[in-house]
C-alpha cells in the first residue's frame, strides 16, 4: 500500500521525498511520489522505456534487491508554468564495483504534474551524462518551458 504524500507538498518536496525512497531503498515510499491518475514514465540509463506504476514499481523493487541507492541530486535547473513543473538534474550516483565504490553522473529530467492530490512525479527520465556540467555554466530559468 502506498503511503501518500500530502496534498500541499510542493514540487521541491516530493523531489527531495524520492531522492530519500532511494537513500532508504524503500520502494513505498518512492512509489508515493508518483501520478496515480494517469501513465507515469520511466526511463533509467540505458533501459527500456517503462509505462505504468506496475513497470516502475516492479523495476525499482528489483534495483533495491540489491540495496539502497546512493544519489545525490545536484545542479538542478527549475522551469514551471501553470500545472506543469521541469526539472533538470545533474545526479552523482555510487555505483557498487569489485575494487570499491565508483560515480557514475547520470543527467535526469523530472516532470511534475499539480493534481488534486498535490504535485506529483510523472515523468523520471535518466541517461549517462557525458561530463557534467558546472553549475556556474547552467543558464538561469526564466519560469516557462517551450
Amino acid at each position: 500500500m502506498r503511503r501518500p504524500l500530502p496534498p500541499d507538498t510542493s514540487v521541491d518536496d516530493v523531489e527531495h521525498a524520492f531522492y530519500e525512497a532511494l537513500h532508504l531503498g524503500d520502494v513505498e515510499a518512492l512509489m508515493a511520489c508518483w501520478i496515480d491518475d494517469e501513465e507515469p514514465v520511466c526511463v533509467h540509463p540505458a533501459g527500456p522505456r517503462l509505462v505504468g506504476l506496475a513497470a516502475i514499481r516492479e523495476a525499482f523493487a528489483r534495483m533495491f534487491e540489491r540495496g539502497p541507492i546512493a544519489v545525490r541530486a545536484e545542479v538542478v535547473h527549475r522551469a514551471a508554468v501553470g500545472h506543469l513543473a521541469v526539472h533538470s538534474v545533474v545526479e552523482r550516483v555510487d555505483v557498487p564495483t569489485d575494487d570499491g565504490l565508483s560515480q557514475a553522473v547520470v543527467n535526469a529530467t523530472h516532470v511534475y504534474a499539480r493534481t488534486a492530490k498535490g504535485w506529483r512525479l510523472v515523468v523520471h527520465h535518466a541517461s549517462p551524462a557525458a561530463t557534467p556540467i558546472p553549475e556556474a555554466h547552467m543558464p538561469l530559468s526564466n519560469g516557462t518551458l517551450h
